[in-house]
């Protein structure tokens, strides 16, 4: 990881801590103990190595849209934002700066002309090839510190939160 990104938590008095900001068990709300928290430096320890490895090409949602067009072929934009994880607004600028790059192109359905799909272009499939490599390299860098085991229990938890 890099240094850079290494959070040390700071030194805390827990006699600062007042008792109205207590949970209702008597124990200090203590910020870097919390979920939210953790995984948001994760996250943030993820996308640095994605950066490091994809360079400047693509940001990590525009990786997972060029990811899923080319395993599931053209979608509309609004399946293609829920098989993403992305709201409307998301995915619509997603595809709209991917489009602009040359990377998707949109098109109406053939049968129904109201349904815009969205699908890769040459250039978007050579980027997408190019790039899924280093993608499996990132996802085991990121899993790195943990052994075989509690990365399969780590994936496992992380789904059932999802």
């Amino acid at each position: 990881m890099p240094a850079s990104l290494k959070i040390n938590p700071p030194e805390r008095n827990p006699s600062m801590i007042s008792t109205k900001d207590r949970s209702t068990d008597s124990q200090p709300y203590v910020l870097d103990q919390q979920v939210g928290f953790i995984l948001r430096q994760v996250m943030q320890r993820h996308v640095s190595i994605f950066s490091e490895r994809i360079g400047n090409q693509l940001t990590p949602r525009q990786f997972a849209a060029l990811a899923k067009l080319y395993e599931c072929g053209p979608l509309s934009q609004n399946r293609l934002g829920r098989y993403t994880a992305m709201d409307v607004a998301t995915i619509k600028g997603v595809v709209d700066r991917l489009t602009h790059r040359g990377f998707t192109k949109v098109q109406p359905h053939a049968a129904d002309a109201r349904l815009l799909l969205v699908q890769l272009t040459s250039k978007g499939r050579a980027a997408v090839e190019s790039a899924i490599p280093r993608a499996f390299d990132i996802s085991q860098e990121t899993l790195s510190p943990l052994t075989k085991k509690e990365r399969a229990t780590f994936l496992r938890l992380l789904r059932r939160l999802s």
